[in-house]
């Protein structure tokens, strides 16, 4: 199978565009067009990883962490990243990384803690904007219902669990045609009156190039009048961290057992266990701090991630619990979701999850 379809699903799954601008997800090594035998999974790429990729004849590795997250401006091997980065070049091993794009999906990383958790009724916790625009065009009124499930096709139209939205208003409008055009009505040197319909829909941002060749292929006339917004909307569907609700509320003891037990965790640093009982919670895999002032404003009574520091644990002021149960435990399960989402679509793609563990800490009980 070629790397860029590959790519092309896990993209349609977690699309480049929805992560930080601090990330480097996405190929990192390799060319799209080569031709992939084999990939292995994992949470990190380390030079363990890569000597398992060569023994297992994988060609491919695939990552939630970017091992290449800043700029390289040498390639020596003094350090694991550039030692890691010649090894896969040298035995022509590409690399590719879904992270905070993987993150921001409702049903990615976060999806999965919410899961094992058994949350029920979940939602984004902090939702993305700017990722949402609107397109105006006018059309013959004949000709509208065609463009309309043209634009709907290409994927505009959607309005949380609502498709095919769209507003119109009927009019009039007027042009002239120059002599070097092929009019679809009126005459040329000419100005002509046309009953049209305006048609209003949104879409997402990574459509707009499936969303104009629809306009374009569909429009009746010759030059299509159209305008594009870009809007601050919210997307609810993508964005930081998740919040649900737990089946049976459950005291703060009985919910520490619960996380450590269905996150694998061998400890968890909390801060001091409030006399309210948990029912709502939390989640945000990997350094999650930056969404507890989220937490606390959702009304949540708990909330696990991982990488608080000493004095940010000060900042949960008893209005929730913060359960920090490291890094590595918040997104371990995230290779399985990956396979799992890969082999659903190319069930007979050969397909493997690492053996290592990279988790960079140890504990010592």
């Amino acid at each position: 199978m070629r790397l860029a379809i590959l790519i092309k699903h896990l993209e349609e799954f977690a699309p480049l565009n929805y992560q930080e601008d601090y990330d480097n997800s996405g190929l990192l090594i390799g060319n799209a067009d080569q031709e992939i035998h084999g990939a292995l999974v994992a949470l990190d790429c380390t030079e363990a990883i890569v000597d398992e990729a060569i023994a297992q004849n994988c060609n491919l590795i695939i990552t939630h962490h970017p091992i290449v997250f800043k700029g390289l401006k040498k390639l020596t091997g003094k350090n694991y990243v550039e030692r890691v980065v010649l090894k896969a070049i040298r035995h022509n091993i590409a690399l590719y990384a879904i992270h905070t794009n993987l993150d921001h999906v409702k049903y990615g990383v976060n999806g999965v803690i919410s899961q094992r958790l058994g949350l029920k009724n979940i939602k984004i916790l902090s939702p993305k904007t700017s990722l949402l625009k609107k397109l105006v065009t006018f059309c013959p009124t004949a000709q509208a219902a065609a463009v309309r499930s043209a634009l709907f096709e290409a994927g505009a139209g959607g309005i949380g669990n609502y498709s095919e939205c769209s507003f119109n208003a009927e009019g009039t409008g007027t042009f002239r045609a120059g002599e070097d055009t092929n009019a679809f009505v009126g005459e040329k040197g000419v100005r002509h009156h046309e009953s049209e319909v305006r048609i209003e829909t949104v879409f997402l941002v990574q459509d707009e190039r499936k969303v104009l060749l629809a306009l374009f292929e569909n429009h009746p006339y010759e030059e299509v009048a159209y305008d594009i917004y870009p809007l601050g909307n919210r997307l609810d569907t993508v964005g930081a961290g998740m919040v649900g609700w737990l089946e049976h509320e459950m005291d703060g003891k009985d919910f520490l057992h619960l996380v450590k037990d269905r996150m694998d965790a061998e400890v968890i640093r909390h801060t001091k266990l409030l006399p309210k009982r948990i029912k709502k919670v939390a989640v945000c895999g990997g350094s999650g701090s930056f969404l507890l002032k989220d937490a606390i404003a959702a009304g949540a009574d708990a909330f696990v991630t991982a990488d608080f520091k000493y004095h940010e644990f000060f900042d949960a002021d008893e209005k929730l619990v913060i359960a920090d149960i490291g890094h590595f435990e918040s997104e371990q399960f995230t290779s399985n979701m990956l396979i799992d989402i890969i082999q659903e679509k190319f069930p007979n793609f050969a397909i493997r999850l690492t053996e290592h563990n990279t988790n960079p800490i140890n504990y010592f009980i």
